[in-house]
């Protein structure tokens, strides 16, 4: 490793068991004209955690998550994979190293169906000649998973699966993007505002996934102004504002107005942030 490199990495700070973090950010920049997104944005996601982003309405959080899932190119700053340095062009390479997102926007293709989305740019090739050659594509097998992982999230109003999407409601839509990133983040799954168009039951059951998601071991990022849920699951919170990390908390340190205080101004962050790495 280069003497560069030994000096950036040294500046990921370990949690309070010694881990370094399985991603990181340090210093990231971006600005689109005149109107600042990231100002020296910070982030630091450990194995096995659930971390919350809050922050209010143009605090620059879907800026910094872009910036890591590989959907936007910062104008400086570095961020890191597992101790490694890593420049995404695009979010399939970011995928291609076990980064899912789910985007406010979804990111799916309306007049492809159920299945197909899923499996978007993943697809199951049937054995053999067929498959190698043919490209033939495997579509019992992706039909049988994808009601698998449909189904472990309790969308039991998805009778079809064979259904295009443009014909879903926003919440079961929501939920067929969420099934994806669960299905087939390997390292990292990020989630902004993955509860937003569901209703109370389709919340929990995906509040009940992300957890399950971390007894596997894979580090979850859930960005989400629903307070309660992000208080009730999160290991540590993040909370952004202008661009930037100012704070690093506890949930159980910390109450749901203090934080959106702090989120917002009207109180100052701790001096000591190391209360968000114990």
């Amino acid at each position: 490793m280069a003497a560069e490199d030994l000096e950036l990495s040294a500046a990921l700070v370990p949690d309070a068991a010694g881990r370094q973090p399985v991603l990181a950010a340090r210093d990231l920049h971006k600005a689109y004209g005149r109107v600042v997104a990231m100002d020296g944005a910070d982030f630091d996601l450990y194995p096995g955690e659930i971390l919350g982003v809050i922050g209010d309405n143009g605090a620059g959080k879907s800026s910094m998550i872009a910036a890591l899932a590989g959907a936007v190119r910062p104008d400086s700053g570095e961020i890191w994979l597992a101790g490694e340095q890593v420049r995404f062009a695009n979010p399939m390479e970011a995928r291609a190293k076990g980064i899912e997102t789910v985007f406010q926007t979804l990111a799916m293709a309306p007049a492809l169906t159920i299945v197909d989305n899923l499996f978007l740019g993943r697809e199951y090739r049937k054995p053999g000649f067929r498959g190698r050659w043919l490209r033939a594509l495997d579509r019992g097998r992706m039909r049988a998973e994808a009601r698998k992982h449909l189904s472990e999230l309790g969308l039991a109003t998805i009778q079809n699966i064979d259904q295009v999407v443009e014909t879903l409601s926003g919440g079961q839509r929501q939920g067929v993007a969420v099934a994806r990133a669960c299905a087939f983040g390997s390292r990292v799954i990020i989630l902004d505002e993955p509860t937003a168009a569901l209703g109370v039951k389709e919340s929990r059951k995906v509040l009940d996934l992300i957890l399950d998601v971390r007894r596997r071991g894979i580090s979850v990022v859930l960005i989400s102004h629903n307070m309660p849920h992000v208080f009730e699951i999160a290991d540590r919170v993040h909370i952004h504002r202008l661009g930037r990390r100012i704070a690093q908390v506890r949930p159980d340190q910390i109450s749901m107005s203090d934080a959106v205080a702090i989120m917002t101004g009207a109180m100052p962050p701790p001096t000591d942030d190391d209360q968000g790495r114990t």
